[in-house]
């Protein structure tokens, strides 16, 4: 329990972060348990929203274990990242269909209208944009994933009406 609480409120920033404290938390509820790692690292995630390296040392420090432990599972899995994401990731699919149909071209306007490349996150933190393998609707390719909403038979022009419509609904939330 003791290395559970070690760093998380020494630092005067970490201390006025109550996130800080949740992962202290969430440590010492597993502290000590075998198989640890996987549901802390899912949990602390949550509370981060990515996994950044202070998070992944004060883990490995209360759960005793080496970082490069840490660091070896949120790599080797993909539901970890160690980036900020954005609220809405966007998956274009370049499965073997969506990519003779028009998925690369789709993905370079996506590029080009966010000003990222493939696993970067806007400057405005609202998208980040992956490439994802074949989603089973090879029907409407090229296919695109924002979120739970599929968009199938696209074209590059239709990039901007899309993302019009996500960066709306922020615009009507935040007002």
């Amino acid at each position: 329990m003791e290395a559970a609480n070690k760093g998380c409120c020494c630092q005067s920033m970490k201390a006025q972060d109550e996130r800080y404290q949740k992962l202290a938390d969430i440590i010492a509820r597993y502290a000590g348990q075998p198989g640890a790692l996987i549901p802390v690292l899912h949990q602390a995630q949550e509370v981060f929203g990515y996994l950044p390296h202070d998070v992944q040392v004060l883990i490995a420090e209360g759960l005793d274990v080496p970082l490069s432990e840490v660091d070896g599972v949120i790599t080797f899995y993909s539901l970890f990242t160690s980036q900020p994401r954005g609220k809405y990731t966007i998956g274009v699919c370049m499965g073997t269909a969506c990519y003779v149909k028009g998925a690369a071209a789709v993905l370079e306007e996506l590029k080009q209208q966010l000003g990222i490349d493939v696993n970067g996150t806007s400057a405005d933190g609202l998208f980040t944009l992956e490439v994802t393998r074949c989603v089973g609707a090879c029907g409407l390719a090229p296919v695109m994933n924002i979120g739970d909403d599929v968009y199938g038979r696209l074209k590059p022009e239709d990039v901007r009406e899309i993302l019009d419509k996500y960066i709306q609904a922020e615009r009507q939330a935040d007002a």
